[in-house]
């Protein structure tokens, strides 16, 4: 069922998302200071065009850098990443079929503005986590 969902999930949504992830890690490798969060941006890039079967979770070790480096991520990238998310997220809920696709969407709203301090990891119950 997972790989079902994930193929839906690229031909509908994930591809578009995956680019705005890469576009956003090319651009943020520009600046030497910012690859920290380019690296990150590509981490995420990874996980929206594949999402069922993972999850994210807090990295154990995340403390106050990952705090302020999150600030900077909004700034630089995370908010219209967040966005593309809400919007397709909608989008997919119009009909009956991607309303899981819609709802894993909007799962990845609060890792698209914050996504130092976590960790992709496989999930261990169900193909509908996001």
């Amino acid at each position: 069922m997972r790989t079902i969902l994930n193929i839906v999930w690229v031909i509908f949504a994930g591809f578009w998302l995956w680019l705005g992830y890469i576009v956003a890690g090319i651009v943020l490798c520009i600046p030497i200071i910012t690859i920290p969060w380019a690296i990150a941006s590509f981490r995420i890039a990874g996980y929206s065009l594949w999402p069922f079967g993972r999850q994210v979770v807090d990295h154990s070790k995340a403390g106050l850098g990952s705090v302020l480096g999150n600030i900077v991520w909004v700034i630089l990238a995370g908010w219209w990443l967040a966005l593309g998310h809400i919007l397709s997220g909608i989008a997919l809920c119009i009909t009956i079929i991607g309303i899981p696709m819609g709802i894993a969407d909007f799962k990845l709203v609060p890792v698209s503005l914050m996504p130092l301090g976590k960790e992709i990891v496989p999930s261990r119950g169900g193909a509908l986590r996001g």
